[in-house]
């Protein structure tokens, strides 16, 4: 399938002169489709230098204000050796140069779900090229997508064999599940510690110049900052947002500049570190010291997978553009600069930054540091939102309210729940520790797990998608876990000195997501197992057994094929029906949009007289479903607009079967097939209307059916709309075994208990609300 925009020549010029005018908002919807755009054609060298600056304020946030607590959480203890300084500044270089500039910027950026980044796109992506997901709702038409891009494989080959490994056995897709929900909820961890260890950081530059100043009082003005932060989120960041750029792009000038201000004035013997022999003296004369030290070494790259995971806003040429003359140059002159201060400077380790700053500028650069902590915090925020909306889509996180914060641009969102779960637990952080030793410890726990699981499911990517030649595979493999588990070796000696932090939380998330999915899934199986056949349906006759009263009932189910249990549990309860039934199926696809045009599918359950009918609405995980009015009128406009091309195939179709299949609409004559462009389905699995013969009278009829269906139809609408949905409590059987009843009967009920419901998350008015109780045994 064709993925992307294409575009000719006289739009890119037209687009490029509007984005021209629009490049000073806030970047999300507009530089996707700007991304999409570049894959066909070059941007002027003037555009792609305006969106390289403009990453700068999303993408770079946190790599950039690595500097404020590197050198002190590499030597806690302080500084024993002058050549120790010059080793660890070489360990950052080559950290720099090995994990952000070769294998993120050069290599890792490549892979992206149409653009989009992060651990759940790179599972989104998997999921397209094998059969790997969990919950099988999946259907031929959702492979027809425009957006459901995916390259097929030669048989023989080890990518084929690899993905065959991969779909026979349900653990290993459960394992694969598991990798990527440790990745996330480490992500969610970084969501959490990154504004914690940035504000804190930058919040101590004020005890400089007030050396009698309490640390106590340091932390309040941190605390006070992050609730300001925290409770700033609804209002997003429209108004805001161009700032960021010119704050983290003046961010690293000033500490570029002081660098070489600090080695032409200190000491510029520390360029030598650029030599990667004193790497192996540090480890030689360190031992285990300066083993465990590479844990504080590891905070120079953490930020790396917020440069991956904001991927999106931006085309990857200019995130490396931006990289590699902005961000790169000037996070080494940086920590050459401290390194050269600290030459001179053994005690003044603890704040190595602030101290190294010229007096005559040291308050400009502090408010600047500050407020580059603030936009990387955010940048983190943003991500933890997206990476949480990403997992509820795909079945793994508890039901929660998602907001858009802007009119213009519908990425941008806010999640109320879990902004202020984060920020409670980044306050307890910061107040529990106040030492940005201890919450660095945990934020280097968290960064090279998430590391590590990227490498795993880049090894996948380039197998299955890339189809890369198994020895480069196994090289990038190597190489990649060689530094990456060094580093994990390292912070594993810092468990006990706030390593732990990050793994409790992650083991906290990691419960809940998965014992959500897992009853997800259950729940999923048992509605597959028990939905009702159509034969009982047609049984029925059309009055369906019960007294049929003016209105639509739109009944809101999972299955996206077949009738609900929900629907016979509610019609041998209750003695009246809706005129008109409409199953209504809300799907998440492992794509990361779902055109507009291309998002509802409608067919027809039964004969026509039934007035029954099936709605499959289809988002990708980025996507947000709309407010009830919008998403009713959609609905509708798509049924409305079927019954029409259904009648116009019965008036065309002379002894010709049809069937309308995967957007478009084909008829049979004669051996020949035609097909025309239309939005809409039919599936002859799930409609038992025979193959229509017909001649010009049946033409005639078909007119006046269409035209008597569709007034009844708005007649029904007038009389009003009713949304079904089924309210489940789930149990586990009794003979299950013990853990599954405590995952299903306490966990899983409780998380169902807490969460949201789903006439919130449909947006379904309250007064226009049924909710059908039903018991699930799985």
């Amino acid at each position: 399938m064709a993925s992307g925009v294409d575009f000719d020549g006289s739009e890119v010029k037209g687009e490029m002169w509007d984005l021209e005018q629009k490049l000073d908002q806030p970047m999300d919807e507009e530089a996707v489709r700007l991304k999409n755009m570049y894959r066909e054609k070059k941007f002027s060298t003037l555009l792609l230098l305006r969106l390289a600056f403009q990453s700068l304020g999303v993408v770079y946030g946190d790599l950039g204000t690595s500097p404020l607590y590197v050198f002190y959480n590499t030597f806690p203890d302080g500084v024993d050796d002058t050549e120790d300084i010059i080793g660890a500044l070489s360990l950052i270089i080559y950290s720099l140069t090995l994990i952000p500039l070769l294998k993120y910027v050069f290599i890792v950026c490549k892979a992206t779900d149409n653009g989009q980044g992060g651990t759940f796109a790179l599972y989104s992506l998997l999921c397209r090229h094998a059969k790997v997901r969990t919950i099988p709702n999946q259907h031929k038409t959702d492979e027809e997508l425009t957006t459901y891009s995916r390259n097929t494989v030669h048989e023989l080959s080890f990518a084929a064999k690899t993905k065959a490994w991969l779909e026979a056995n349900a653990f290993r897709k459960t394992a694969l599940l598991m990798l990527v929900l440790v990745g996330t909820c480490m992500v969610i961890g970084d969501g959490i510690l990154t504004p914690a260890i940035s504000v804190l950081s930058a919040s101590g530059g004020i005890s400089l110049d007030h050396p009698k100043m309490s640390n106590d009082v340091v932390v309040i003005v941190a605390v006070i900052i992050l609730v300001g932060l925290f409770s700033m989120q609804h209002y997003g960041t429209d108004r805001v947002g161009w700032l960021f750029a010119p704050v983290v792009l003046l961010w690293f000038l000033f500490i570029g500049g002081i660098g070489i201000y600090n080695i032409y004035n200190y000491d510029s013997s520390v360029l030598k570190a650029f030599s990667p022999l004193y790497i192996y003296r540090y480890f030689r004369n360190g031992k285990k010291k300066g083993w465990t030290s590479l844990g504080g070494i590891m905070l120079s790259i953490t930020g790396t997978e917020a440069l991956f995971a904001d991927l999106a806003h931006f085309p990857v040429s200019a995130v490396q553009l931006a990289f590699t003359i902005v961000v790169f140059p000037c996070l080494l002159l940086a920590y050459s600069g401290q390194a050269a201060y600290l030459m001179q400077n053994h005690d003044h380790v603890v704040d190595a930054f602030y101290r190294s700053i010229p007096e005559s500028i040291y308050w400009p650069v502090f408010i600047i540091a500050t407020l580059a902590a603030i936009v990387a915090s955010q940048a983190t925020i943003s991500a933890t939102f997206s990476i949480i909306k990403q997992a509820h889509a795909l079945g793994c996180f508890p039901r929660v309210k998602v907001l858009h914060t802007s009119k213009t641009f519908l990425g941008q969102i806010y999640i109320p729940d879990m902004n202020w779960i984060l920020m409670v637990l980044c306050i307890a952080v910061t107040a529990g520790f106040q030492d940005k030793s201890q919450i660095g410890n945990a934020y280097g726990t968290a960064v090279v797990v998430v590391m590590l699981v990227t490498t795993l499911l880049m090894t996948l990517i380039m197998l299955l998608v890339w189809h890369c030649h198994w020895l480069l595979v196994l090289l990038f493999t190597l190489l990649s876990l060689v530094v990456e588990c060094t580093y994990f070796s390292a912070v594993l000696f810092k468990i006990n000195q706030g390593g732990w932090v990050p793994l409790v939380i992650a083991a906290a998330f990691l419960l809940i997501m998965y014992v959500w999915h897992y009853g997800t899934l259950k729940r999923y199986e048992f509605e597959m197992h028990s939905k009702v056949s159509l034969a009982w349906i047609l049984g029925l006759g059309p009055s369906l057994g019960l007294v049929r009263v003016p209105g639509i009932g739109l009944v809101y189910t999972e299955l996206a094929s077949g009738v609900p249990h929900i629907f016979s549990h509610f019609i041998t309860n209750l003695p009246a029906i809706h005129s008109i039934v409409v199953f209504v199926c809300v799907k998440y696809l492992p794509v990361y949009t779902v055109p507009e045009d291309e998002r509802f599918l409608v067919k027809r359950i039964g004969p026509k007289n039934f007035h029954m009918f099936r709605c499959i609405a289809r988002y990708g995980y980025k996507d947000l479903h709309k407010k009830d009015a919008d998403f009713e009128n959609k609905l509708f406009a798509n049924l409305f607009t079927f019954v029409r091309l259904e009648a116009m195939m019965d008036r065309c179709s002379d002894s010709d079967e049809y069937s309308l299949c995967g957007g478009t609409v084909q008829s049979r004559e004669n051996g020949e097939t035609s097909a025309s462009n239309l939005d809409f389905t039919i599936s002859s699995a799930d409609s038992i209307v025979p193959a229509m013969h017909g001649n010009a009278s049946s033409g005639r009829e078909s007119g006046q059916t269409e035209g008597y269906e569709l007034q009844f139809m708005r007649s029904c609408r007038d009389a009003g709309v009713v949304h079904i949905l089924g309210n489940t409590v789930v149990i586990a059987r009794r003979e299950s075994r013990f853990y599954k009843k405590i995952a299903i009967d306490y966990i899983y009920a409780f998380l169902r208990k807490i969460c949201r419901e789903n006439s919130v998350i449909f947006n379904v008015p309250h007064e226009s609300l049924l909710n059908v109780g039903q018991v699930f045994f799985v």
